[in-house]
């Protein structure tokens, strides 16, 4: 156990309260103000005050601040803290319709249906949680009250440095909560402060323990649905932080749990309700995540729905998610609209904020709310990367739909069947339908139009482009290409990964040609260090970064993005002009519906939901979406822009010819191409065995199991071996376990199967300076790929420190053999660890306990590899 005692350090606590609202009117207002809040900040500083830990100085209290004002303040409390860094919140909360973003509400907050910000004025927790990792501090505690506060944990489990970061939440995720009479705190906090005032130390741990176990005595219920009322809390294993230590009082006693409190009308607003006190609903639940939606394959019952009428009114618009600390548990009839039916939407990478914005704003369309004003259907919106959903929809469809082997599980690595798939080309449906297996059980019905279309463009800087408006429509992306280097000479051309989103596995066709082009000496053109983007729009936010390098390089993207991708980079970027080659397609997103075998429980019904999206997406409604995006019409001879009023800086309003849409062998192709473009590789394994490496050597997210899984991403013609390191002296650095050469999969698994954990340490110094050289040597008459993968524990790194680490750095970058670096623990790949340096010098990649690292390895070997059929 790892508890953190912060007394005399210099600690920060930022207590931020958001009792008034500039905004609490229909349509788009927040539900009401929330005057219990003031008396949270009060109690709580004086308590804090008093607890020994923060001193006087070192508590902020910001109450009912602007966006601005609380991240200056969040900022500033941040950069000073270098011991414990509190920050409290209690005011209203919100989530989208797919509750995968908890948002803040400060003052200014409003409600726009339908917009990518879906709440302005709000501050999102996932930046919240960057601004704090800003922080020196060297434990982060946070604590969140407000409805929803149980949906920031999903943002925790994806955070990359949250082994710092403790997370109390008020109430479990999608539950709104009362904010209790106007006159006292609001009753999670009422609780808190009871705690951390009773004397004695108390830490995080204890302190989370104790609330839920008072407001489980208090027999306290969450609002609209009238569940118990649970507070939860995250933090990574082991750790732990002193919140308070002032005298016990006397008597030691604290005060018993009060009784269930019925909410309240905040002081001083007026009551809707004729004769009564009680602030309204915002309508219809999100769909909860903890419970989630029956499968199309149903494996477990849904409740009947049965819909009962509010004898109150509803506030704001259904189904966005709104939160309302303060709603009423005092109604005339204990009921609300029935649970929707939520439909899954799997959609290319690329596509997924569109489709997303899409859903949005069909969720609060009049085609998806029924006369009592019910929303009928919620949507969920994932994506996953183009080529994995094709194979799993072409041969994974029985255990995607009951998973039984750890390594091909699409649950774990695409998402939950769909309902419906929107791939970036109708191509994608014949390249499943032609390989399919005889036991499939998904059966894909795709309409016949697609529903926009965007042509693939090379995104040329302006200082590079042509004058003459010919030059930038022409037949073949080659001499675009050529144009490009006799512009520059050090011009350089990226795209994204073409395994991932089918925009660039189109742009690959056009990279490849027609003709005999040798797929390798074309990959050259694009060749970068380290793995590519994965999707268009990072590769846009990605440039930036290096201004020189902007300013003179293409991208290969969608010509969307030059509307869209523009607003995420941290730099100013270089400005673009769009080129655009005749023999590259376009991409064309395209509805499919997907039917599960078995699956005909409430099919009816599925149905009807997925075809009121369908005529919703393919009418007036998603087309308003697509124009805003910067898409274009998905049919005709010069598919114009769907919105001619307003065109995209560096795009031409009618560029002839566009390429038509393209075919499944001719993909499927590219892709085999791709895969194999250098011949077969080179890869490298070296699994550390010492002796710290057991708790983390069985299981398929152990040493073996990784390095198993990783095998897929090789095929018949692709070389690897496999070491052992543990031993710190003499020959016995590391170990043999595979020689080098071509083999079987299984002979390779049984190999690994025979690795043990010795009773030693290892020495990565002269293990990683051994690879490398052998690596160098076997690369050296020709152009293969290689790599060099090293699954460790991170234990021994005291041995990659001063010269050690820089003899492997310089080795790394003279040999040019990409190195994955793969830290079984959380925090390997942070900025300056020896891992995440080794993989920049070399080109290669860094994944650590935070990354999925399954697939993470897979995708960084099937780069190298032929890969398997």
């Amino acid at each position: 156990m790892s508890h953190f005692d912060p007394r005399g350090r210099t600690n920060r606590a930022l207590l931020v309260g958001v009792s008034e609202y500039e905004d609490t009117k229909p349509p788009h207002g927040v539900p009401g103000d929330l005057p219990a809040v003031e008396h949270n900040l009060d109690r709580l500083e004086d308590v804090l005050r008093r607890g020994r830990v923060f001193g006087a100085d070192e508590i902020t209290v910001c109450r009912s601040p602007y966006v601005d004002e609380f991240n200056r303040a969040l900022l500033t409390a941040a950069e000073q803290a270098e011991g414990l860094l509190l920050l409290y919140f209690a005011g209203h909360g919100a989530i989208p319709s797919a509750g995968n973003e908890l948002f803040l509400q400060m003052r200014g907050a409003r409600v726009v249906p339908g917009g990518h910000a879906v709440f302005p004025g709000a501050q999102m927790f996932g930046t919240v949680l960057g601004m704090l990792a800003s922080s020196r501090a060297e434990r982060i505690v946070v604590v969140l009250d407000s409805c929803f506060a149980g949906n920031a944990r999903w943002i925790w489990e994806e955070f990359r440095d949250r082994r710092r970061v403790l997370l109390l939440m008020s109430v479990q995720a999608n539950h709104r909560i009362d904010a209790g009479p106007s006159g006292t705190p609001t009753p999670f906090t009422d609780e808190l402060v009871q705690l951390l005032d009773a004397g004695g130390e108390l830490g995080f741990l204890e302190l989370a323990d104790a609330v839920r176990d008072r407001m489980a005595a208090g027999e306290y219920r969450t609002a609209v649905r009238n569940e118990p009322w649970e507070p939860e809390s995250k933090a990574e294993p082991g750790e732990d932080v002193l919140l308070s230590a002032h005298p016990v009082p006397v008597p030691p006693s604290p005060p018993p749990p009060p009784p269930r409190q019925e909410a309240t009308l905040p002081l001083g607003a007026e009551s809707p309700f004729p004769g009564g006190n009680s602030e309204p609903s915002t309508g219809t639940p999100p769909p909860s995540r903890e419970a989630s939606p029956t499968p199309p394959g149903g494996k477990h019952p849904r409740p009947s729905p049965v819909r009962r009428v509010w004898l109150v009114l509803v506030l704001v618009v259904a189904g966005l998610g709104l939160g309302s600390y303060g709603l009423s548990a005092l109604l005339a009839s204990d009921s609300s609209c029935a649970p929707p039916l939520e439909l899954r939407v799997l959609t290319d990478p690329d596509l997924e904020p569109t489709v997303t914005a899409a859903a949005d704003a069909y969720l609060t369309s009049d085609a998806n709310t029924d006369g009592d004003g019910c929303r009928r259907s919620g949507i969920t919106v994932y994506s996953a990367g183009a080529a994995d959903v094709v194979t799993a929809l072409r041969r994974q469809t029985e255990v995607w739909r009951e998973p039984h082997d750890e390594d091909t599980n699409p649950q774990r690595d695409i998402g939950p069947q769909p309902d419906i798939w929107i791939p970036a080309s109708g191509a994608d449906v014949g390249r499943v339908t032609a390989g399919q297996d005889t036991d499939n059980v998904a059966r894909l019905q795709a309409d016949e139009d697609p529903l926009a279309y965007s042509p693939i463009v090379l995104a040329v800087p302006d200082d590079l482009a042509p004058e003459s408006l010919n030059a930038r429509v022409v037949p073949r992306l080659t001499t675009l290409l050529t144009a490009l280097q006799g512009q520059d000479e050090d011009a350089q051309v990226r795209r994204p990964d073409p395994e991932f989103a089918d925009a660039a596995l189109l742009a690959t066709m056009g990279l490849y040609g027609t003709g005999g082009t040798d797929p390798a000496r074309a990959e050259r053109q694009v060749a970068q260090a380290g793995p590519p983007s994965r999707t268009a729009a990072d590769l846009l936010c990605t440039l930036p970064d290096d201004t020189a390098a902007d300013a003179r390089t293409a991208a290969l993207v969608p010509e969307f993005l030059l509307r869209t991708g523009v607003g995420c980079d941290r730099t100013t970027r270089s400005p673009r002009t769009a080129e655009y080659p005749g023999d590259v397609p376009g991409i064309e997103p395209t509805f499919v519906r997907v039917r599960w075998e078995d699956a005909d429980r409430d099919e009816s019904a599925r149905d009807r939901a997925a075809d009121r999206f369908r005529a919703w997406l393919a009418g007036d409604g998603g087309r308003a979406v697509f124009a805003r995006d910067g898409f274009r019409e998905p049919t005709g001879s010069n598919r114009p822009l769907l919105d001619p009023e307003h065109v995209a800086r560096g795009v031409l309003r009618a560029p002839s010819p566009l390429r038509e849409a393209t075919g499944r062998q001719a993909m499927e192709t590219a892709l085999e191409r791709y895969r194999g473009a250098n011949g077969p590789g080179r890869v490298l394994f070296l699994l550390d065995n010492s002796g710290s490496m057991g708790g983390l050597w069985d299981g398929p997210s152990g040493g073996p199991g990784l390095l198993k899984q990783s095998l897929g991403g090789l095929g018949d013609g692709d070389e690897y071996g496999v070491w052992t390191v543990s031993g710190t002296t003499g020959d016995r650095r590391h170990q043999t376990l595979l020689p080098f050469g071509r083999r079987q999969r299984k002979d390779a698994e049984r190999a690994v199967d025979g690795a043990k954990v010795r009773d030693a340490q290892a020495d990565p110094h002269a293990a990683l300076l051994a690879a490398l050289d052998d690596m160098r040597q076997r690369g050296a008459d020709d152009d293969r790929p290689q790599l060099i993968v090293y699954v460790t524990d991170d234990e021994d790194d005291d041995r990659l420190t001063g010269g050690d680490l820089d003899d492997v750095l310089d080795r790394a970058r003279s040999s040019k053999v990409p190195v994955t670096m793969v830290s079984l623990v959380s925090g390997g790949c942070d900025r300056g660890e020896p891992d995440a340096r080794i993989s920049e010098a070399s080109g290669g990649r860094c994944l650590d306990a935070d990354d999925d690292l399954g697939a993470g390895l897979t995708d960084e070997v099937a780069r190298t590899g032929t890969g398997e059929d």
